[in-house]
Order: structure tokens, then sequence, then C-alpha cells
């Protein structure tokens, strides 16, 4: 059976499809862009303060299904430029502790709402 997970602390879907859903100890959480939950405002100040705000939101929806970072095993970013490499991942490594989650990162045309960066995350508690 699968439980959707919705957070008030993580900005609200803009199209058909939950925050996370978790299936079997597993936990998909959809693509989080840098929208402060707050005030639902984009938060684009600088590449880095963009990062930072994705993983809020990201950290907010694990929390809600009682996950943390230590629980993600996958994750996928999506840049919408290949220089911010460098800038994304400085931020998002902060976000983990020894054991990384596999990963991959890809270049795109474009991102929702014009945004720099967008992560999405597979996170398991067996």
């Amino acid at each position: 059976m699968n439980t959707v997970i919705n957070t008030k602390n993580a900005p609200a879907p803009i199209g058909p499809y939950s925050q996370a859903i978790l299936a079997n100890g597993f936990l998909f959480l959809s693509g989080q862009v840098a929208i402060n939950p707050e005030n639902g405002e984009l938060n684009l100040s600088s590449i880095g303060e963009e990062t930072h705000q994705v993983m809020r939101n990201i950290k907010a929806v694990l929390l809600e299904a009682g996950y943390t970072f230590d629980h993600v095993v996958k994750t996928t970013i999506f840049l919408a430029d290949m220089e911010l490499f460098s800038a994304v991942n400085e931020v998002y490594g902060s976000y983990f502790s020894d054991t990384y989650p596999a990963r991959e990162t890809v270049a795109v045309k474009g991102l929702p709402k014009g945004v720099n960066v967008e992560i999405s995350v597979t996170a398991y508690q067996g």
C-alpha cells in the first residue's frame, strides 16, 4: 500500500503529484526547487542559497515521513547549466555524512519556474 506524504514545511505541489510517496520502506520524493514554503517565493539570491533552499525543502519532506538524509539512497540533480556543478555539489554534500547516496547529475534545457537546480531523492528505511 502506498502512502502519500505532504507537509506544509515544503512547497505545495504545482501540478498533479505528491511531495512524496512511501511504498514498502522506500520514500520517493518528487523534485524540489527553491521555493520558500513560508511565503511561496523563489529563493534565487545565489546558487548556494538556492541549493540550500532545495535541500531544506527535501529535509522537511523527509522529516514528515520519519526519514533523514542518512536514509537517502539515490538522488538526481538537474542543473540548468553544468557550470553550476561545483557550487551545487559543495552545498549538497554538506547535508550528508560519510555515506553518500548514489547520484547522477544532468544538465537540462530548462527547469520549472526558471530555477537553476532541482533535486529529487529516494530514501529507504528497512
